[in-house]
């Protein structure tokens, strides 16, 4: 495009918007608040363009898409066995999984961006309506570990010092970081020190640097199980240190969701899709990519 073109379609997106978007200054140009928000916006939009197309192209050749969202610990723990055995059930669907706190899920659903959000059902949307329908299907537990030779693992029977806790460095995955969530809440209950908190790209991320140098982190139970029964971890036990939940389906009720939609509702109960989320063997880092917001400020 031309110097004048892109003059006058700036001039045309600051009348639309009602912002400067950006000012020149002796090193070039800084952005408004609100140029930043458009800037970190402007990549996901020309994702949805290109993904528009791919969406039409798979439906001209008889494809179905399923959209769905899901919290951290889903996503890494239970999402890609239960993706891996409902994608073989149709060889014409595909599945497309995004990771978003809980919090959002609502939002997600109703404006339509995905199909279904799978999370926990205690911080999941709460609708005095009937515009989101929510099916409970896996409970689960969220547990303290810590390595065998912690200091920590004296206390395995018992509570450990609320002192000593604090003390510890603990090694967290990406569920930490929404401080709605589960986990935020333990450690905000426990109290735990911002300074003693390392933040993983996946739990187990997490979990392997707590069995290289030491630490204490907290996982969902049926991942370290294995690592419990070898030895290789400690379950650490006290007040605040574990806590059940239940992760559950949320869509739009049945008469306004897709068919897919609902077969996975119904398949999502099943003790066949009970066993595969279970005892999947964890993400892959092809498997799905979080969606995630940079905003970088000088």
């Amino acid at each position: 495009m031309s110097d004048a073109g892109i003059s006058m379609h700036v001039a045309q997106l600051r009348k639309e918007l009602d912002d400067q978007l950006f000012t020149r200054t002796a090193a070039g140009l800084a952005f408004t608040p609100g140029g930043l928000r458009l800037a970190s916006r402007a990549i996901e939009i020309l994702g949805l363009q290109r993904q528009t197309a791919i969406e039409v192209t798979e439906a001209a050749h008889g494809r179905r898409l399923l959209r769905i969202a899901a919290s951290s610990a889903f996503a890494e723990h239970a999402a890609p066995g239960l993706i891996e055995l409902f994608s073989s059930r149709a060889d014409d669907l595909a599945v497309e999984l995004s990771v978003h706190p809980a919090s959002q899920f609502r939002h997600l659903i109703s404006s339509r961006a995905v199909d279904v959000a799978l999370g926990p059902a205690g911080v999941g949307p709460a609708d005095g309506t009937n515009a989101i329908a929510a099916r409970p299907f896996l409970k689960y537990q969220i547990i303290t570990v810590a390595a065998p030779d912690s200091a920590l693992a004296g206390y395995s029977a018992g509570p450990p010092p609320a002192g000593l806790l604090r003390e510890q460095m603990w090694m967290l995955g990406p569920s930490a970081g929404s401080v709605d969530g589960e986990i935020g809440v333990m450690l905000e209950n426990l109290a735990v020190p911002d300074g003693q908190q390392r933040i993983f790209q996946s739990d187990a991320a997490a979990l392997e640097e707590v069995r290289r140098v030491g630490g204490v982190t907290l996982s969902i139970g049926f991942a370290v199980g294995k690592d419990l029964s070898a030895g290789r971890l400690v379950q650490i036990k006290g007040s605040g240190l574990q806590t059940s939940g239940e992760w559950a389906a949320f869509t739009l009720p049945p008469a306004s969701r897709q068919p897919a939609v609902s077969e996975l509702v119904r398949f999502i109960t099943t003790p066949r899709c009970t066993q595969a989320m279970i005892r999947g063997t964890g993400v892959g880092v092809t498997r799905f990519k979080p969606k995630v917001h940079v905003t970088l400020w000088s």
